[in-house]
């Protein structure tokens, strides 16, 4: 999965984010069919903020070298660990290994956080919009929020297939909205999300307004971005990381 986002403000130095390091693999937690949870362990992490990603790399005993860019889902705690949750992409070579071959124990390379354009210190009120594991960067913020009890709104709207898609489904809380485009439960609507699902986060903003969070495919990112701006957003105060 490919990460592109606009340089910013960042936790830390770009230093610090230029080292690679090794991360230890400690837990793999299933989230859905094809989605899992990888608890990675970094002594040197120097810290992150919600919507920030890294960058892991892959060497292979013969030399061989695989490298790609991923949200990290997790909070900033200081804990020295983080967590990146992975689609298993059709002939992927990254997280094909982490699907199928990777155990606790086993170790990676990383490096970052990069790019403050996607992040989210928790100093606005913020809407979030994802689909399917765009959901990751958003999480992160949702976690932040509750982790220290921050009383700045947050609201979420996430696109999935269905329930069983919907990944981080028994972390989601009030705050989150689920919009279902293939299968649903008895009497939830199914479809793609359209302006009356914007609409009603829109109709009440906070003073300042709501910055905007949309992270998807590009298809995705385009269709949410025109439906937010339709609902009244403004364009300046939409931020969005896309992956393919």
């Amino acid at each position: 999965m490919t990460r592109f986002a606009v340089p910013g403000r960042i936790a830390v130095s770009e230093q610090a984010a230029s080292v690679w390091q090794t991360a230890t693999l400690t837990e793999i937690r299933r989230e859905t069919p094809r989605v899992a949870t990888f608890r990675l362990a970094v002594p040197e992490w120097a810290g992150h903020l919600p919507g920030q990603h890294l960058l892991l790399r892959l060497t292979a005993a013969d030399g061989y070298v695989a490298q790609r860019h991923y949200s990290i889902a997790s909070a900033p705690d200081g804990s020295g660990h983080i967590e990146l949750t992975l689609d298993r992409v059709p002939d992927g070579e990254v997280s094909g290994w982490f699907h199928t071959v990777a155990r606790p124990g086993d170790t990676v390379e990383v490096r970052g956080p990069l790019s403050g354009f996607f992040a989210w210190p928790g100093d606005r009120p913020a809407l979030l919009i994802g689909a399917g594991s765009g959901v990751v960067p958003l999480m992160s913020m949702i976690r932040h929020h509750r982790a220290r009890g921050l009383a700045v709104p947050l609201r979420m709207l996430v696109s999935a297939r269905s329930p069983a898609e919907l990944i981080y489904a028994s972390e989601l809380g009030a705050e989150t909205t689920p919009v279902f485009t293939r299968s649903a439960p008895p009497g939830v609507p199914v479809g793609r999300m359209t302006t009356a699902h914007m609409a009603p986060l829109l109709a009440e903003p906070p003073v300042g307004g709501w910055e905007a969070y949309v992270c998807g495919s590009n298809g995705f990112a385009e269709h949410a971005s025109r439906l937010l701006v339709a609902a009244g957003q403004p364009v300046d105060h939409i931020r969005i990381e896309r992956f393919g």
